[in-house]
């Protein structure tokens, strides 16, 4: 009971809310639904009538209430539970009569109800397609008909609704059938019937009839039985569709003239004549019409038609006689109200564009002529500006240029913030090959793309008008070999192309032409400039995403590399534009991260990486400014950095033992790193020494980068040179001469010129140097005599100066050690002796 009582709460709270607004229909419908089940589960083996009928008008509801939201599959069981509950409460009420009397009283009350379940149930078996059992629902409703005649109405209504929503299925059969019905039930109690009007609404079962081929007697009996214009226009359509001769359906209009009828209504029955190829009897009756409504308002509505029916059978010459008498009547205070005139404009432009499709530009410029009659001198309107850029175009094809600049002149006049309009001055331009005047409105046509507000003939512009019309400008200008025009073109074009095929097809197209620039006049500056920022744009959008179903993956990875290549060979090219190189190997790079890492592309951004890194480390050699050198050292640091981590993987594809990859990038970290004077720059610096395979040239590098400015590293360039030295003492046979320079080298670092107040050690460690470079001396004759010569005079000098100090046993044993490489001079000998 208690759960009951909620159900029944919860009912009522559904309707008070709905009415309020406050739930929608489909909520309602779940609040029912719960309700109506949980009643349904509280029923007892014997419920009392007033249980019973309230089961029953909650089910019903409930399972309408499905209906109307679209679900009717969810309505069917509540509909059954009705069904069951109806027979129940028949059952009850029999039992409980006293007599005939009651008996009859209650099965009245009871067929209401059952009436209602019926036409509920036809209509969720309409929704789900169930073409049978909506009929045999249907079909008890109409035998219910005379015991309960005020149904008539809404049974007829239902029939009707199903006709109408099978037509739009496209059921044409069941929708004949549905329609058929309505007409049939209303007809069967006049007093309570839907009326004339709705009998001549079902004349619409002609529509599904004649679509589906059905017999025309059935039709004939539906338009005869209740004659009305409809009717006759019905009875027109059927003689139409049956074949019948000019003869029969000249007697049919002349019953329909016999009605009164708006024009439109006359309009479309001589549409309908005519477009099924009935010309004699279709212009006769436009005649009889034109006398009919001789004084309206509307009657240019009949010449438009007449106009467009001689149009389209071919009959241009007529066509422009009446186009032409109304010129005439426009003059004479006869004009036509301002709807019609508007769709004169658009039958004279629609015959204008035909011709110009079809490249007679004189007869399409004798059509827009037309129009133009029915503007006055002076008059400013966007649609006149479009007109007379219609016509300016019609004359550029006809070479005709200073009739197109009239035209547009007056485009101009009407409407000169028009991107269309800005694009006929355009087109002049390139083909009067004035270069400077085409840039300069492109450029204005740019700005004018740019903006989302731009209106054109009172209609917001489609959002690709812009990128359409640039494009075509860039067309054109190709077309007339204006390349200048034709990347200004291209480069606006890019900046608003939203679809990826199109905007590389684009970029690709400006990198070609610039690059036809770039060889044909060697104007590197303000091209390079260009060629930058179109590689900037291709890798913003391949850097972007991508929703277009058309762009696949592979047609961005094609892109990715073609750009890639090109921005290669454009580094290659400008090997003499040391920034410019860089830059386009670093654009390579970037695009090269969109191109799947395999073997061929790591090798590529390695290259790429190391080329970049090289060319700022030598701009960073030749700067006077302490803080650019700095960024340039920076920059190069930044780019080795991210190479070694590709050299990395690059390493695991295959064998790079002769590679020198690992040279360079040693080397230039250590340039960079020197000439930064990082902190880091002897950590790196011991895991060098610790290489068991590192080269001589490669210690000779470290040796001079270290000392090179702004670097200052003695001690590790002494070191570099040692390593230096001994490896060369351990070749098989001496480079005395590359032994003799790093010697020199490390002898000047540590036995500095001038100085004589020098550490026992220093001298002791230099010592030896001179006793290892005399060892090489004595046991090669390729040692360089100037080298031996040079080695001779740093000993008897160094001996000198520790005379001078009064370091006389030291003195003899540094020139001694001089006189020991004179004996090894060849020529120079006796000149030292």
């Amino acid at each position: 009971t208690q759960v009951e009582e909620s159900a029944v709460n919860l009912w009522n709270w559904a309707v008070t809310k709905h009415t309020g607004s406050v739930v929608n229909d489909e909520q309602r419908a779940k609040l029912r639904f719960v309700a109506c089940r949980l009643v349904c589960l509280c029923e007892g083996s014997d419920p009392p009538e007033g249980t019973i009928r309230r089961q029953i008008l909650m089910c019903m509801k409930t399972g309408k209430g499905w209906i109307d939201i679209g679900k009717a599959d969810l309505a069917d069981g509540f509909l059954e539970i009705a069904m069951s509950s109806i027979e129940k409460l028949y059952a009850k009420l029999l039992k409980e009569s006293d007599g005939e009397a009651d008996i009859h009283v209650h099965k009245a009350d009871v067929e209401k109800n059952l009436f209602k379940v019926l036409s509920y149930q036809a209509e969720s078996a309409v929704a789900q397609g169930d073409f049978q059992k909506a009929v045999m629902c249907v079909q008890r409703c109409k035998d219910m008909l005379m015991k309960l005649p005020k149904e008539t109405c809404y049974l007829s209504i239902l029939c009707y609704n199903f006709g109408v929503e099978t037509y739009e299925w496209k059921k044409y059969e069941q929708s004949s059938f549905w329609l058929s019905q309505s007409y049939d039930i209303g007809k069967m109690d006049m007093k309570y019937s839907v009326g004339k009007e709705m009998q001549v609404r079902n004349r619409e079962i002609a529509d599904p009839y004649l679509t589906n081929s059905c017999p025309n007697n059935v039709l004939f009996f539906i338009v005869q039985e209740n004659l009305h214009p409809a009717g006759c226009f019905l009875k027109i359509k059927i003689l139409l569709k049956s074949g019948a001769s000019d003869e029969d359906i000249n007697s049919a209009v002349a019953e329909f003239l016999h009605h009164e009828m708006s024009l439109d209504f006359c309009l479309n029955t001589a549409k309908l004549l005519l477009e099924h190829g009935r010309e004699s009897v279709g212009f006769d009756f436009l005649k009889s019409v034109a006398e009919r409504f001789e004084s309206s308002p509307d009657l240019g509505k009949i010449t438009l038609l007449h106009i467009e029916f001689l149009l389209q059978n071919k009959r241009e010459l007529l066509a422009k006689q009446k186009v032409e008498e109304i010129i005439i009547g426009h003059y004479t205070g006869k004009q036509l109200l301002p709807e019609a005139l508007n769709q004169l404009h658009i039958i004279l432009w629609d015959r204008a564009a035909e011709h110009y499709e079809a490249k007679s530009y004189s007869e399409a410029l004798h059509w827009y002529n037309y129009s133009v009659s029915f503007y006055t001198p002076g008059q400013i309107d966007q649609n006149l500006a479009k007109l007379q850029r219609n016509m300016a175009s019609c004359y550029l094809h006809l070479k005709q240029i200073d009739k197109a600049k009239e035209a547009v002149k007056e485009a101009k006049r009407c409407d000169p913030n028009s991107i269309f309009t800005k694009f006929s001055v355009y087109k002049i331009a390139v083909m009067e090959k004035d270069t400077d005047k085409a840039v300069e409105t492109v450029i204005e046509m740019g700005k004018l793309a740019e903006k989302s507000s731009q209106h054109e003939d009172k209609l917001r512009v489609d959002e690709n008008t812009g990128t359409n019309l640039l494009s075509l400008a860039a067309q054109i200008a190709l077309e007339n070999e204006q390349q200048v025009v034709a990347i200004k073109a291209l480069e606006y074009l890019s900046e608003h192309l939203q679809d990826c095929q199109q905007l590389f097809a684009a970029l690709k197209c400006l990198v070609r032409l610039m690059l036809s620039k770039v060889m044909a006049e060697n104007e590197e500056k303000s091209i390079t400039y260009g060629l930058n920022n179109t590689f900037s744009a291709a890798h913003k959008r391949l850097a972007g995403s991508f929703t277009e179903e058309e762009f696949t993956g592979d047609m961005r990875i094609l892109d990715a590399h073609w750009f890639r290549k090109v921005a290669w060979n454009l580094a290659v090219q400008f090997r003499d534009y040391p920034e410019k190189m860089r830059d386009f190997f670093l654009l390579s790079f970037k695009l090269s991260q969109f191109c799947p890492s395999d073997k061929a592309v790591l090798i590529a951004q390695k290259t790429c990486l190391l080329m970049a890194a090289a060319v700022d480390l030598e701009m960073g050699r030749q700067q006077v400014t302490p803080s650019k050198q700095m960024e340039l050292f920076t920059q190069a640091l930044q780019h080795l950095q991210v190479c070694k981590e590709i050299w990395k993987v690059l390493k695991l594809t295959g064998d790079f033992a002769k590679d020198p990859t690992e040279t360079l990038l040693l080397l230039y970290e250590f340039e960079a790193r020197s000439k930064l004077n990082d902190p880091t720059l002897h950590d790196l610096m011991e895991s060098v020494w610790e290489q068991p395979q590192i080269e001589v040239k490669t210690l000779e590098i470290i040796a001079s980068l270290a000392m090179e400015s702004p670097a200052r590293y003695p001690v590790l360039c002494k070191k570099a040179l040692k390593g230096a030295i001994n490896l060369h003492r351990q070749q098989t046979v001496i480079d005395a001469e590359k032994f003799s320079k790093c010697l020199h080298s490390l002898i000047n670092l540590s036995l500095p010129t001038g100085l004589t107040d020098l550490d026992a050690c220093v001298l002791q460690e230099v010592w030896d140097y001179f006793e290892d470079a005399l060892s090489v001396v004595s046991s090669t004759d390729a040692y360089p005599e100037m080298e031996i010569l040079w080695l001779m005079t740093r000993a008897w000098n160094t001996g000198i100066f520790q005379y001078t100090v009064g370091k006389y046993k030291e003195a003899e044993q540094w020139c001694g050690l001089g006189m020991r490489f004179l004996n090894h001079l060849g020529s120079l000998k006796k000149s030292y002796e």
